[in-house]
């Protein structure tokens, strides 16, 4: 029986020692990495705030577990990011323009996806939602709530997708290309179940 405990507390030992870590052997967290992490982090903050109003207010099943999804995925998704950024002991947001990241890497781009330029002044990144369209959003009821729901979250994944396509090619730390991969995959996926889901209620994504 000693032995068996033995052999438990060798296995548990193993695993934590072969949890991965931000050690001498990683990369240096580059401008991308960093930038990346802060506004991404922003980005999907907004996309909680909506998946946490539809979870509670849209009319049907799939557009509930959809918002379900996207709150579970992301919130998920900014908690490594703020993570990471305590490891770098950079602040949790940028206190630069937003998106100034994009251009750290000599101009070289890789990819389809346009690169979209550095923002100030307040201004929102591609796909956020303003105020005014939040606010439009808490006030409807019902099947309304669920389209406007569906087309605002499509645009906001879709203002993202560049972000995380630069991102994923030229950050310098292995896990923050990994995320903004996954990021791509899911959000892709989420954004062609939304595009149907409007299509069967007769809606299209917002010009």
């Amino acid at each position: 029986m000693a032995a068996f405990s033995l052999l438990l507390l060798g296995a548990a030992l193993g695993l934590l020692i072969r949890v991965p870590s931000f050690d001498s052997a990683e990369p240096e967290a580059t401008a991308v990495d960093v930038g990346f992490s802060q506004d991404m982090s922003v980005h999907h903050q907004q996309a909680v705030t909506m998946a946490t109003l539809a979870r509670e207010r849209a009319d049907d099943v799939a557009t509930r577990q959809l918002a379900f999804d996207i709150e579970t995925n992301q919130r998920d998704q900014i908690g490594r990011m703020q993570g990471w950024l305590g490891i770098w002991n950079q602040p949790a947001q940028t206190t630069g323009p937003v998106m100034q990241w994009m251009t750290e890497t000599g101009g070289h781009q890789h990819g389809t996806a346009p690169m979209p330029m550095p923002m100030s002044g307040g201004a929102l990144m591609p796909g956020m939602a303003t105020s005014e369209e939040l606010s439009r959003l808490g006030s409807l009821r019902g099947p309304e709530f669920d389209v406007y729901f569906l087309q605002l979250m499509l645009r906001h994944h879709q203002g993202g997708a560049p972000m995380a396509e630069y991102g994923a090619t030229h950050a310098a730390v292995p896990a923050v290309r990994a995320l903004a991969k996954n990021m791509l995959g899911s959000q892709g996926s989420e954004m062609e179940l939304m595009k149907t889901m409007l299509s069967q209620r007769g809606a299209k994504p917002l010009a």
